[in-house]
C-alpha cells in the first residue's frame, strides 16, 4: 500500500474530486480526515470508507476560517496520531459571465475559498510537519490557471495564484522536508460546479464544446485526479516538489 501509515486531510471531500481522492487514499492505506461543510454528505463518505475497510473520520470545516484549520490538524492528530498530507481540494467559482458583472462578494468568496484556504492550511499544518520531520501539500488548481477561458476571469486568476503559491511554498518549505505540488484538472461535467463553469445547464451542446478542446477526447474523472494526487502524496514522489501535473488529456499543450 502506497500510503500505509500516513494520515491525510482532504478538503471538499464530500463531493466531486474530493470523494475520489479520499477513497483512493484510504484504499492505499491512509487514515483520512474527510473535511467539508456538508455534514450529511461528509459523514456518508467517511462511513462508506470505513465500511469498505478503510480508516476515515469526518470533520466539519470551513476552509476560509483559521480555527477550522486548527481543528482539522488537531482532529487528525487525535484520530490517527499524526498528519502527513494535506490535500487542498475545496474550491468555488462564480457563474460564467463577463468580468465586469462579477460582484465584489463573489470575488472575495472565490479568493477566500481557492487561495486564502491554502495560506491557512500551511499556517496550521506546517508546525505539525516540522515537528515530525516532514509532510506534503497537494493543492488542486486547474487548467484554468494555465489556459484561461473568457467569462471566468476571477476564477482563472485564483487558480493561477494557487499554481504560483504552490511553487513558492515548495521553495520556502523545502528545508523543512515539506513538499508542495499541485494538480490541474480539466473541466468535468460530473462536479458540483460544472453548471457554474458552463454558465448554465450542462447541455449536450456544452459538453461537446468543452470536449472538443481536449485532445484525448474525454473529460477528467475523480479517479484520474485522485491517482495524480496519490502519486504526489506517496514516497514515490519523494524528490518531486514545486511541480504541477495537468490531468487534462493534453488540453494545455
Amino acid at each position: 500500500m502506497r500510503l500505509k501509515g500516513k494520515v491525510a486531510v482532504v478538503t471538499g471531500a464530500a463531493s466531486g474530486f474530493g470523494v475520489g481522492i479520499a477513497r483512493r487514499f484510504a484504499e492505499e492505506g491512509a487514515g483520512v480526515v474527510v473535511a467539508d461543510i456538508n455534514d450529511a454528505a461528509g459523514r456518508k463518505v467517511a462511513g462508506e470508507i470505513a465500511g469498505a475497510g478503510g480508516k476515515a473520520v469526518y470533520l466539519h470545516a470551513d476552509v476560509t476560517r483559521g480555527q477550522d484549520w486548527a481543528n482539522l490538524v488537531g482532529g487528525a492528530q487525535s484520530a490517527f496520531g499524526r498528519l502527513d498530507i494535506v490535500v487542498n481540494n475545496a474550491g468555488w467559482t462564480h457563474r460564467r459571465k463577463p468580468y465586469v458583472e462579477v460582484t465584489e462578494a463573489e470575488f472575495d468568496k472565490v479568493y477566500a475559498i481557492n487561495v486564502k484556504s491554502i495560506y491557512l492550511s500551511a499556517l496550521h499544518a506546517l508546525p505539525a510537519f516540522r515537528k515530525q520531520g516532514g509532510g506534503c501539500f497537494v493543492n488542486i488548481a486547474s487548467t484554468a490557471g494555465l489556459r484561461p477561458r473568457p467569462g471566468l476571469t476571477v476564477y482563472n486568476s485564483s487558480k493561477g495564484a494557487v499554481i504560483i503559491l504552490s511553487k513558492s511554498m515548495a521553495a520556502e518549505f523545502g528545508p523543512d522536508k515539506v513538499r508542495v505540488n499541485c494538480v490541474n484538472p480539466v473541466f468535468s461535467p460530473d462536479t458540483a460546479l460544472s453548471a457554474e463553469f458552463a454558465g448554465g445547464a450542462v447541455t449536450e451542446e456544452a459538453r461537446k464544446a468543452f470536449l472538443a478542446t481536449i485532445p484525448l477526447g474525454r473529460f477528467s474523472t475523480a479517479l484520474d485526479v485522485a491517482n495524480a494526487c496519490l502519486y504526489l502524496a506517496s514516497d514515490e514522489a519523494a524528490m518531486v516538489s514545486g511541480s504541477c501535473i495537468e490531468v487534462d488529456g493534453a488540453r494545455c499543450v
